[in-house]
């Protein structure tokens, strides 16, 4: 790996030479002559330096952007690598949008930890377009999104089904019931996950299919927030089933399905189209559909 590239990543994540020096366990004088030697060799400066601050210049900038495509396609190929010679270990790095990253992926790790101890899952927890872009980038070695997905350099495979639900607070006018018209939606409240996620996706074909244009919206970024304020009766969401389990059994949200307007989704793996993977992907892309089933069953 390249030592000077990796020094200057570092103290562009850290903004800050001492903190960069401490993490690589390098002298800060031994961190500045890094600097140096890369400055020298491209003849120009990386940082703008004082007291108060370090700012990368446009020649920083442009460097920086290279250097972590660089790094990360030098753990790559060691991951590669070091697949041919010895048994799956390793970390694997595994993206996932909110709903399935915060409901049944850590369950979905147990049991691929329980198979293959060696492996070391990271995972990485956003919404489904920034997950995309970090798989993109390989900066990820699989991806997990909810929702419809074609887009040039990406294998999609759906292995698994969400089926989704108007839920409503208990006190709501239509607790109770477990089929409403559409109609009798129009004057709600809706909360509703943010812009980018797979889950505001599917809400926004539904109103469309529909001809629904809320009257009021409120916009929350985790599942978890636009429960609680269901909960309270800040108005009425569509969310996954997989999401409302426990709410479910112990009676503090109800759910209703639209009448004619099923409401699913797929869930899909994402992979960088490639010739190389490394082996704890292959094993983990082979395992997930079945071990979901399994979660989906109890």
């Amino acid at each position: 790996m390249d030592a000077l590239l990796l020094t200057f990543v570092t103290i562009v994540e850290r903004n800050n030479f001492t903190k960069a020096a401490e993490e690589l366990h390098l002298s800060q004088s031994a961190v500045s002559r890094e600097i140096q030697v890369l400055e020298n060799k491209y003849g120009v400066k990386l940082f703008d330096r004082t007291n108060k601050y370090v700012r990368l210049t446009k020649a920083g900038e442009v460097l920086y952007h290279h250097a972590r495509e660089i790094l990360v396609q030098y753990d790559r190929v060691e991951k590669l690598i070091h697949d041919l010679t010895h048994s799956a270990q390793g970390i694997l790095e595994i993206g996932s949008g909110y709903t399935f990253g915060e409901y049944l992926l850590p369950r979905v790790i147990q049991e691929f930890k329980s198979l293959y101890p060696s492996i070391v899952p990271k995972i990485t927890i956003k919404n489904s377009h920034r997950i995309v872009a970090q798989v993109l980038r390989h900066e990820l070695d699989i991806g997990i999104v909810e929702g419809k997905l074609e887009m040039q350099g990406l294998v999609a495979e759906p292995f698994a089904h969400d089926d989704m639900a108007v839920i409503v607070s208990p006190a709501h006018r239509l607790a109770g019931r477990l089929e409403v018209d559409i109609d009798e939606l129009r004057s709600e409240t809706w909360i509703l996950r943010e812009l980018g996620s797979g889950t505001r996706e599917v809400t926004d074909r539904v109103f469309c299919d529909v001809g629904l244009s809320p009257v009021s919206i409120m916009e929350f970024g985790s599942s978890q927030v636009i429960k609680e304020s269901v909960e309270a009766g800040l108005g009425i969401s569509i969310i996954s089933e997989w999401t409302i389990r426990k709410e479910m059994k112990y009676g503090t949200l109800c759910a209703l399905k639209i009448r004619d307007v099923p409401i699913s989704r797929d869930v899909c793996y994402v992979l960088p189209i490639t010739q190389f993977r490394t082996r704890a992907t292959d094993l983990f892309v082979k395992h997930i559909p079945d071990m979901v089933k399994n979660l989906v069953l109890l």
